[in-house]
């Protein structure tokens, strides 16, 4: 019996492989986690949008009003398309306020379906595709775009909308005493 023969390895080792992994690629640090974007269009977007709607429903109807409300209203979808490709219900409300709202609706239930741990991953490079992330993202800075530029609007229509956007935001443990502290 030869020495040498016992030393060597009775098996190569497994080389890893060249090919890249959707799931151990890392993630892209310029998109947001989906768990944010989702949290975000439902609060505080949401919550703003339906302020700035009753806003324009109770102050005079102005074309540049209508108009930013029907543009939001399709950033919306474009986001629910761009995340799912499903459509939602074909009949939508007629009222502006509630189609936006089942609109948002529609699109957090498509950002639902996503799987959140690999849609910030960079997909491997040898399916010569590009991430999902990256549009989904970009849809939705369209949406928050759409809901300044209405906020702005509105601003010059209803001058008090600033404070009914802030209320809420901040509540107090202790209220403030009645009488003078000095």
């Amino acid at each position: 019996m030869n020495s040498t023969l016992a030393t060597e390895p009775t098996e190569k080792p497994a080389t890893p492989s060249l090919l890249e992994t959707w799931g151990k690629n890392e993630r892209m640090r310029h998109v947001p986690p989906l768990e944010w974007m989702t949290e975000k269009l439902d609060r505080d977007l949401r919550r703003r949008i339906e302020k700035l709607c009753a806003s324009a429903a109770a102050s005079p109807s102005t074309e540049p009003v209508e108009t930013e409300l029907r543009a939001l209203g399709r950033s919306i979808d474009r986001l629910a398309d761009t995340a799912k490709y499903t459509r939602g219900s074909n009949h939508a409300p007629a009222d502006i306020a509630a189609r936006i709202d089942a609109a948002i609706t529609h699109a957090i239930s498509c950002l639902g379906s996503l799987d959140a741990s690999l849609l910030g991953r960079r997909y491997p490079y040898q399916t010569l595709e590009r991430s999902k992330a990256e549009p989904i993202y970009g849809a939705f800075l369209v949406v928050i775009e759409h809901v300044h530029r209405l906020t702005k609007l509105i601003r010059a229509v209803d001058s008090r909308i600033d404070e009914r956007l802030l209320e809420g935001l901040v509540t107090l443990q202790e209220p403030l005493r009645e009488q003078a502290i000095a």
